[in-house]
C-alpha cells in the first residue's frame, strides 16, 4: 500500500476519533447542563443572600442535627458534581462547618432522584436502591471521621483562601463585583427585600458568573478528556484492572479499585453511569460498580477544583477520606445485597447512543439555558440595577475590577473605564470604539444628590438612598457634599470624583486629607 495512502487513512481515522470524542464529550455536557446552571445559580444566591451567622447557626458544626440538615439540603439541590462542588464551597465560605459542607456535596451527588432514575433505566432497580443505601453510609463515615481528618488549621487556612484574594484573575470577590460593604448590606437586609430586589439578584448573578469563570478551564478539560477516554480507551482496559473468581477478596479488590477507575476516567456526575454499566457487563462485582459510581466526587476534574478552592494539603485529605468512605460504602452495600440475595443476575445492558432526544433532559436544558442567559445578562448589567457598587467592568476581558484600586484606568469622551491590567488598557486605547460599548456607564444623579428629603441623599456611586445622619462616609468637593452607603463607595468616589460627580469642575479630584465632615 502506498505510503501516502496509509498516511491519508491514518489521518482520516484520527479525525474520525477526534470527532467522536468531541461528540461524546458534548453529550456528557448536554446530560448535565441543566444541573450545572441550577447549581451555579443556587451557589450565587447563597453567596449573596445568606449571612455567615445564618449559615453557622444551621451548619456551623458536624453534630447529627447539622449533618442531617446538610444532607437534606443536598438531596434537594443539583445532582451535578461540578455544581455541587461550587455550592459546597459557597456554604463553607459563608461559615458552614467543613465536614457539613462535604456531607452536603455527597448528598447532592448521591441521594438525588435524577441519578436514581438514570440507574434504574440503565442498570435496574437494585443499583438505584444501592445508591440510596450507600449514600447514607458515606455520610455517616464522613461525619464520624471528618473531625479527625480535617484539622482546624487547614480548614481555617482554606476559609481564608476563599475569603481573601489579591485582585488577580482568580480573585473571586473581584470577579463577582460585590464589595464587602455591599455584601454586608445584602446579608443584613430582610429576605422579603432581597428576593424582590433587582440589585440583589444582579449581585447574586455576579457571584454565579464568577464561579463559572473561575472553573471554566477545569470544566472544559473535564468534559473533553472524558469524551476522549470514552472513545479511545476500550472497556476491556478498565476491566483488566479488576480481579475475578476469588470470592470475598474479589469483592474487596473491586471495591478498592472502583474509585481509582473513577479518578482515571475523568468522568463525573451522571456521565459515569454508562461506564459503570460497561464495567458491570464486563464482570465487575456489584460492590465494585457501586464504589465506582460513588466516586464521581474524586474524578480528576473535581480534584483540580478542590485544589483551586482549598489548597493542596486539604485537598489531599478530602480525596483520601472520600476514597476510604466510598470504597467502604461500596463493599458494605455489596455485602448487604449479597446477604439478602438481591444482587442482579443479568449483566447485559443497553445504553442509548448519544443524540439529543425530546426527553426531560432536553426540556430542562431549554428552560435552564434561558435561566443562564438571564443570569449572564443580570451580571453584565448590574450597574443598571444598583448592584456592583464600587466595581466596574473591564471592557476588554469582561472581568470585574475594584474601582478604588484598579491596576489601570482611562477616560475617553467623558466616560471612565477601569481595567484588570495594563495589557487590557493598552488594547482598549488602541481601539476604544471596538471595546467602548462594554465599559461601565457613567451613573446619573441629580446636581444636588438629594432625594428631596433633607434627611436622605443618593450615594453617587451605587445610587442607593442613604440617611445623611447615619451615612457610613461623607465627602465634600468644591463646596458640594456627598453621602455614601459604605467605605467601598466612598473609596470609588475618591478614585475619580469627576466621574461620579457630574457637575464637578472637569479634572477635579478629591483629597482625602481635605475632605470635610459636615452632615
Amino acid at each position: 500500500m502506498p505510503a501516502d495512502l496509509v498516511a491519508t487513512l491514518t489521518a482520516s481515522r484520527v479525525l474520525v476519533d477526534v470527532g467522536r470524542s468531541l461528540r461524546e464529550g458534548f453529550f456528557m455536557f448536554w446530560a448535565t447542563l441543566w444541573a450545572l446552571v441550577l447549581g451555579f445559580t443556587l451557589s450565587g444566591a447563597v453567596q449573596a443572600f445568606v449571612s455567615k451567622e445564618q449559615m453557622q447557626a444551621r451548619l456551623g458544626d458536624h453534630r447529627p442535627a447539622a449533618v442531617g440538615r446538610a444532607a437534606g439540603f443536598g438531596m434537594v439541590s443539583s445532582s451535578c458534581s461540578y455544581a455541587a462542588s461550587a455550592m459546597a464551597k459557597s456554604l463553607f465560605a459563608k461559615g458552614a462547618d467543613f465536614v457539613a459542607a462535604m456531607v452536603f456535596m455527597i448528598a447532592s451527588t448521591n441521594l438525588v432522584i435524577e441519578l436514581g432514575l438514570v440507574l434504574l433505566v440503565l442498570l435496574g432497580w437494585q443499583f438505584m436502591v444501592a445508591e440510596f443505601i450507600g449514600g447514607p453510609i458515606m455520610i455517616v463515615l464522613v461525619a464520624l471521621l471528618g473531625g479527625y481528618v480535617f484539622r482546624r488549621p487547614l480548614v481555617e487556612a482554606a476559609r481564608r483562601r476563599l475569603s481573601g484574594g489579591g485582585g488577580g484573575k482568580d480573585d473571586h470577590a473581584a470577579m463577582a463585583g460585590v464589595s464587602p460593604e455591599r455584601q454586608q448590606q445584602l446579608e443584613q437586609a430582610a429576605w422579603s427585600t432581597k428576593l424582590r430586589s433587582p440589585s440583589a439578584w444582579s449581585d447574586a448573578a455576579g457571584y454565579s458568573v464568577a464561579d463559572v469563570t473561575m472553573l471554566r478551564r477545569e470544566l472544559v478539560i473535564g468534559y473533553l478528556v472524558a469524551g476522549f477516554l470514552a472513545v479511545l480507551v476500550p472497556n476491556q482496559v478498565w476491566n483488566a484492572l479488576f480481579v475475578h473468581g476469588h470470592g470475598f477478596w474479589t469483592n474487596v479488590e473491586n471495591a478498592l479499585v472502583g474509585p481509582i477507575i473513577a479518578v482515571l476516567s475523568w468522568v463525573c456526575s451522571v456521565g459515569n453511569v454508562p461506564l459503570a454499566a460497561a464495567l458491570w457487563s464486563g464482570g465487575i462485582s456489584f460492590g465494585g460498580v457501586i464504589s465506582f459510581i460513588f466516586a464521581d466526587l474524586i474524578a480528576m476534574p473535581l480534584i483540580l477544583i478542590y485544589r483551586k478552592f482549598y489548597g493542596n494539603r486539604l485537598t489531599v485529605r478530602v480525596v483520601g477520606l472520600f476514597y476510604v468512605t466510598m470504597a467502604t460504602a461500596g463493599l458494605a452495600t455489596g455485602g448487604l445485597f449479597g446477604l439478602f440475595h438481591a444482587i442482579p443476575a443479568r449483566r447485559t445492558f443497553k445504553v442509548t447512543s448519544a443524540h439529543v432526544e425530546w426527553n426531560y433532559t432536553t426540556y430542562l436544558n431549554i428552560v435552564f439555558l434561558a435561566v443562564a442567559l438571564g443570569v449572564w445578562w443580570l451580571a453584565r448589567h448590574k450597574d443598571r440595577f444598583g448592584g456592583g457598587a464600587g466595581y466596574a467592568l473591564d471592557p476588554v476581558c469582561g472581568m470585574q475590577v475594584r474601582v478604588a484600586d484598579a491596576p489601570a484606568s482611562v477616560t475617553v469622551g467623558g466616560t471612565g473605564y477601569w481595567f484588570c491590567s495594563d495589557r487590557c488598557r493598552d488594547r482598549f486605547v488602541a481601539d476604544p470604539e471596538r471595546h467602548g460599548s462594554g465599559g461601565t456607564s457613567r451613573p446619573t444623579i441629580p446636581d444636588d444628590p438629594s432625594t428631596g428629603d433633607a434627611a436622605t441623599a443618593v450615594d453617587p456611586v451605587c445610587g442607593m438612598t442613604v440617611e445623611r445622619a447615619t451615612a457610613a462616609a461623607r465627602r465634600s468637593v468644591d463646596g458640594r457634599r456627598f453621602w455614601f452607603c459604605g467605605p467601598g463607595c466612598a473609596g470609588a468616589f475618591d478614585a475619580d470624583p469627576a466621574y461620579h460627580g457630574p457637575t464637578l469642575v472637569d479634572g477635579a479630584h478629591s483629597d482625602p486629607a481635605a475632605q470635610g465632615n459636615e452632615p
